[in-house]
C-alpha cells in the first residue's frame, strides 16, 4: 500500500484519515480509514458512482459513537482505476471482481491494526456486495444495510426485455455501452433537487453536489451494459441463496425509487434476527438525509454493533 490523496476539505470528515492505494489484481484501488474509536471497526461499503469522501460526515457519526471506520473506492469509481477509455460509464464483467476488492480491504484493515469486531454498514450497491461477502463466511459480527440493491428497479417498459439488453453485454462491441434510460453525465450535477431520487434535505445535497465540483474525477455516469447483466445475476444468485446468521437492520426510506423493493421485503422476512426499518418521507440515501434521519440512523446501527460485541 502507497499514500494516496483525500480531499478531507471536501469530505467534511473528522482529522486523521489515512488514505492508500492498494492492488486487487492488476486493478489500483483507494482506501480510507479513521482509527476513531475502540469498540471495533464499522467496514462501510459505499453504492455505485460514490467515493470516500461522501462518508467523511458519516465517519464523523460513527466516530463519534466510539467506532473506526474504513471505506473504499470500488474499482471504476472515485479514484480507483476505471476500466473504460470513456471514464463516466461504471464497468465491470461480473460482480466478483468486488470481492476482490473487499478481500483487499479486509487485508488493508489487518495490516493497519483496526480494532475488532468488525461490522458492515453498507448501501445500495455496496448491500449487494456486503451480502455476498457474508455468504461467503467473512468474519464480521453484525451488518447495517442501507436501501440494499437486492434487485434493480427499473421503468416499467425495460423490465420485460431487461435480460435481452443485458445479453447483448455478450458482443464486445456493445458491452461497454452505456444501459438503456442512461448516460455519460452525473446524476447530482445535472438533476435539480426538486422531484430528485436521493434526499429530501438540500444541505446534504448541496454537500454532494460541492464534493464533484470541487473535483470532478470522483463523478461516475450510468452503468455499461455489462454491469447491468453482472448485476442482475448477481442479485438473482443471492435471491436463491438462505439469509447469513447474523444480526441484521435493513433500512429503507418509503419513498424509495432506486432499488427494487419486493426482494428487500422478501429477504428481510426470512431473515432470522433480521429487522426492516422503514423511514417515512425519506428517499434511497438514507445517510444523506436530514439530522434527524441521519440520527436516529447511526444511533440504532451503533446500538446492533454493540449489542454484537462479543
Amino acid at each position: 500500500m502507497t499514500p494516496a490523496p483525500f480531499h478531507e476539505g471536501i469530505a467534511d470528515s473528522p482529522p486523521g484519515a489515512v488514505a492508500v492505494w492498494a492492488r486487487a489484481g492488476a486493478v489500483r484501488i483507494r482506501l480510507a480509514w479513521w482509527q476513531g474509536g475502540a469498540k471495533g471497526t464499522v467496514f462501510l461499503l459505499p453504492g455505485r458512482t460514490e467515493c470516500v469522501e461522501k462518508y467523511g460526515r458519516a465517519a464523523g457519526d460513527l466516530i463519534a459513537r466510539g467506532w473506526s471506520v474504513i471505506t473504499i473506492d470500488w474499482r471504476g469509481q472515485g479514484l480507483a482505476d476505471r476500466a473504460l477509455p470513456d471514464p463516466m460509464a461504471g464497468h465491470v464483467g461480473d460482480f466478483s471482481e468486488y470481492q476482490q476488492d473487499f478481500d483487499v480491504m479486509l487485508a488493508a484493515a489487518r495490516q493497519a491494526g483496526l480494532p475488532e469486531p468488525w461490522h458492515i454498514l453498507a448501501h445500495s450497491m455496496g448491500g449487494c456486495i456486503g451480502l455476498r461477502g457474508l455468504m461467503r463466511g467473512l468474519p464480521f459480527r453484525s451488518a447495517v444495510f442501507s436501501a440494499p440493491m437486492w434487485g434493480i428497479s427499473m421503468a416499467a417498459w425495460l423490465r420485460p426485455v431487461a435480460h435481452v439488453v443485458s445479453a447483448l453485454a455478450g458482443p464486445l462491441r456493445y458491452a461497454h455501452r452505456y444501459a438503456p434510460t442512461t448516460g455519460g453525465e452525473s446524476y447530482i450535477l445535472t438533476a435539480p433537487f426538486e422531484g430528485n431520487v436521493l434526499t429530501t434535505d438540500r444541505g446534504m445535497w448541496d454537500y454532494m453536489a460541492a464534493q464533484l465540483h470541487a473535483v470532478p474525477g470522483l463523478a461516475l455516469g450510468g452503468p455499461s451494459i455489462a454491469w447491468l447483466r453482472a448485476a442482475l445475476r448477481e442479485c438473482a444468485a443471492l435471491a436463491a441463496r438462505p439469509a447469513p446468521d447474523l444480526p441484521v437492520i435493513c433500512a429503507m426510506g418509503s419513498r424509495e425509487k432506486v432499488v427494487d423493493l419486493a426482494p428487500v421485503h422478501l429477504r428481510m422476512a426470512h431473515w432470522p434476527g433480521g429487522e426492516l426499518d422503514i423511514y417515512p418521507g425519506a428517499e434511497h440515501e438514507i445517510m444523506m438525509e436530514g439530522p434527524e434521519v441521519r440520527r436516529r440512523f447511526f444511533d440504532r446501527a451503533a446500538a446492533l454493533f454493540e449489542a454484537s460485541r462479543p
